[in-house]
């Protein structure tokens, strides 16, 4: 005898308290599913190991199953090779959850993030990440899903897209959840006070939380988001942290604990509970167990009752920047319309900064705007280059212009030292992407690019404002003046135009180019940025032998050297003053560019000092 119909699934939530299932990876690595492989595109090569999935935990009493489609969107198939086959993925994936349901519980269209960062932390544009949702959402839709949960966010902004997407394709209920850290905060740094009201406001009909923690710190931010929303109530914690045993990740938390905390999430006002990474069959088991013995209303503990958020939570208000011309003397200089000189140092290989401080002095007499130190040129280990811009500036008495790139850090790690940085006083910045680790003296390490340049300047954009990556109130903003990198010999000019573009809607108050050594390519580039353009220095370099300029020529991604400025270099060789030349043709591309730049960055190999001091009298 086939089962009765089930009710509506927003009518049985608010009848009873439902039960989600557990996780879908755990489960597939435990019957032999190598790590690596694509855990979606199961649905199409191993369907049967996917339906005894679901149906272990039907068996268990899960009155929602998941869509083993969590990361079937076009992006995260296509790294491997399924990114034609978004609806086939996902299609196959809600029939095998129908099939294995038989009718006794409700499938849920599991959507997780893009895998990529969209802005303002990353260059790929919310309408452009909402398609790419609603095509994923769309198949399930089509499928016959009778829910979905969009799940595992770390982002506002990419988890509103995926819940607009979704109600564009139909009218079914969303579940919207997010992921939170140890202490509450989304991994973005936003607090639950913050989120709960935000995911509200997409009209999901359950927010929640789900994944990256155990179920003690994700009752903590239940409760604080009890306290600021009346919506329905969700949460899916890991079986505690993951331990690595012998090599295999193994998630201590027994069926039993995770069923003590059921019925306190329940207790909370918590209508849809289950668990996610290391959550098993027998977990779901004792949960269900667990939420039956408890009537719907039974134990529920009032929104004034639960602990208060902790301190320190504020008004997401954002605060008048600083004006531009009070932020540093470089600023102000060229704010002015001063013609601004700027001097490249690299922080030293090893830890003595002797050398560099007195070459700092040295410009620093000459008359120089700022010193620019560069983020570990060419990833070789070297001494931060934040910490050699402090020492510059407090022994040498000079200003810099810190490049700081997203290659080593994430996006919590760029705040701290962002935030750190401008309580040691520095206010000058330079953000890039940074070089890949492979290009450098460590081939193996790994680079962490959490956002790119575009994202690191939104970063430092809301500092200015007070706000805090996660949007909470930080008081004081900071009075960063920053500059972003731009390459007007680029290879596709077009996607670095609009690229610069998006730096300069995030608030870049300065451009300084990769160097240059083709004049006309320049000014074809700034006419390209208009009459409001955002000021420019260009990057000029200091050959200081053929050797540098052929390989500034041939190795340095980005750099256009015309052969006829080879040419001069070869010639300059044979005679023994290939120095002298190139300070000679760095002079010349001082004089041609002074006209339509504010300003100039110069740099050398550092072996000829006395050269670069010859071209910045050339500039004054």
């Amino acid at each position: 005898m086939s089962p009765a119909p089930l009710p509506p699934f927003l009518d049985a939530l608010d009848e009873r308290v439902l039960v989600c299932d557990g996780a879908m990876g755990t489960l597939l690595y435990s019957k032999g599913v190598f790590i690596n492989r694509c855990f979606d595109g199961l649905n199409l090569t191993q369907p049967a190991i996917v339906a005894e999935v679901h149906t272990e935990y039907v068996r268990a009493g899960a009155d929602v199953i998941e869509t083993n489609t969590f990361g079937a969107n076009r992006i995260k198939l296509a790294s491997f090779g399924l990114g034609g086959q978004v609806r086939a993925v996902n299609t196959e994936g809600a029939k095998i959850a129908r099939g294995a349901a038989k009718g006794r519980a409700y499938v849920a269209g599991a959507i997780g993030p893009l895998g990529i960062r969209i802005e303002p932390w990353g260059r790929l544009g919310v309408d452009e990440a909402q398609e790419y949702f609603r095509e994923q959402a769309q198949a399930l839709a089509d499928a016959g899903v009778d829910l979905f949960i969009v799940e595992t966010f770390r982002d506002l902004n990419e988890i509103r897209a995926a819940v607009a997407a979704v109600k564009s394709v139909c009218g079914l209920p969303v579940v919207a959840q997010m992921t939170t850290e140890e202490d509450g905060n989304s991994l973005d740094g936003t607090p639950p006070e913050e989120f709960a009201p935000a995911l509200e406001a997409t009209g999901a009909d359950v927010i929640g939380l789900n994944c990256s923690v155990g179920p003690a710190p994700l009752l903590e931010s239940i409760e604080r988001m009890a306290r600021v929303t009346r919506a329905r109530l969700s949460a899916q914690p890991n079986a505690g942290k993951p331990r690595d045993i012998e090599g295999r990740t193994i998630y201590l938390s027994s069926p039993e604990y995770m069923a003590s905390y059921a019925r306190r999430f329940v207790q909370r006002g918590v209508r849809l509970v289950g668990g996610c990474c290391g959550t098993t069959p027998p977990h779901i088991r004792q949960v269900k167990a667990a939420v039956r013995a408890l009537s719907p209303g039974h134990g529920r503990v009032s929104a004034a009752a639960i602990a208060p958020a902790p301190a320190g939570v504020r008004p997401a208000t954002a605060a008048a920047p600083v004006p531009r011309e009070h932020k540093s003397r470089l600023a102000h200089a060229i704010a002015r319309g001063a013609f601004v000189r700027i001097v490249e140092q690299e922080p030293p290989r090893g830890h003595d900064c002797g050398p560099l401080l007195e070459r700092a002095r040295v410009l620093r007499i000459r008359g120089i705007d700022a010193i620019s130190v560069p983020d570990s040129p060419r990833v070789r280990a070297s001494t931060s280059a934040l910490a050699t811009a402090v020492l510059v500036e407090q022994r040498a008495g000079i200003e810099t212009l810190l490049h700081y790139t997203c290659r080593d850090r994430n996006l919590l790690g760029m705040q701290s030292d962002l935030l750190g940085a401008h309580a040691m006083g520095l206010r000058n910045l330079l953000v890039t992407t940074g070089d890949p680790p492979m290009e450098g003296d460590y081939p193996h390490a790994t680079g962490v690019f959490d956002v790119d340049s575009i994202g690191l300047a939104n970063v430092v954009s809301r500092l200015n404002h007070g706000l805090d990556v996660g949007g909470a109130s930080l008081g004081e903003p900071t009075s960063f003046h920053l500059g972003v990198a731009v390459n007007p010999t680029a290879i596709d000019l077009d996607l670095e135009a609009r690229r610069f573009a998006f730096k300069a809607e995030a608030g870049a108050e300065l451009a300084v180019t990769q160097f240059v050594f083709d004049v006309d390519a320049l000014r074809a580039f700034l006419s390209r940025m208009g009459p409001s353009r955002v000021p420019v220095i260009a990057g000029i370099w200091v050959f200081d032998s053929l050797r540098n300029a052929e390989y500034m020529a041939n190795e340095v991604p980005g750099i256009r050297v015309p052969p006829s400025l080879i040419d001069r270099m070869k010639r300059a060789e044979r005679k023994g003053r290939a120095a002298a030349e190139g300070a000679a043709i760095a002079r010349e591309l001082v004089a041609a560019v002074q006209p339509v730049v504010s300003g100039v960055l110069i740099g050398t190999a550092g072996h000829d000092f006395a050269s670069l001091l010859s071209v910045l009298e050339a500039t004054a």
